[in-house]
């Protein structure tokens, strides 16, 4: 799956707390599709929000195609995420009752060749939660470095 990955937003693990992955489908124009195959993508500012009974993608940064016409698509736009109705539900309550967000972590290709994007549920990071994983993954490294020249 690694050399199916178009992008992936590693500052997310570090800014929330990730639950529950849901991968979805997304409506994409022509140029667009032709776009992500040169690989080129940014999801790193993206989020989804839910708008009247629909999850959409917002601010996901989709380069306009190189080889494309005047009827080229708009990097910025607003993108349809395909769900199930009932995990349209799960999201909108989560997002609603809880004040969840919905982060959008990778973008790649599935096995049928379909563009597909991973999204969890986020609650935010305070600053102490931060410094915290920095520090247990200090640890970690230094654990396997310890480990690695005594034994």
């Amino acid at each position: 799956m690694a050399s199916n990955l178009i992008a992936e937003n590693r500052r997310a693990r570090f800014d929330y707390f990730l639950e529950d992955p849901i991968e979805a489908g997304i409506v994409l124009t022509g140029t667009e599709v032709k776009s992500l195959r040169t690989g080129r993508a940014n999801i790193a500012e993206s989020y989804a929000s839910v708008e009247g009974d629909e999850i959409m993608l917002i601010n996901a940064d989709i380069p306009t195609y190189f080889g494309g016409n005047r009827f080229n698509h708009e990097p910025r736009r607003p993108r349809k995420l395909l769900l199930k109705r009932k995990q349209i539900g799960r999201l909108i309550g989560a997002v609603q009752r809880e004040g969840r967000t919905i982060i959008p972590t990778k973008l790649y290709w599935n096995d049928k060749g379909l563009a597909k994007l991973e999204l969890c549920l986020a609650k935010g990071k305070k600053l102490h939660d931060k410094r915290e994983t920095a520090a247990a993954r200090d640890w970690q490294r230094d654990k396997a470095r310890l480990l690695k020249e005594h034994g």
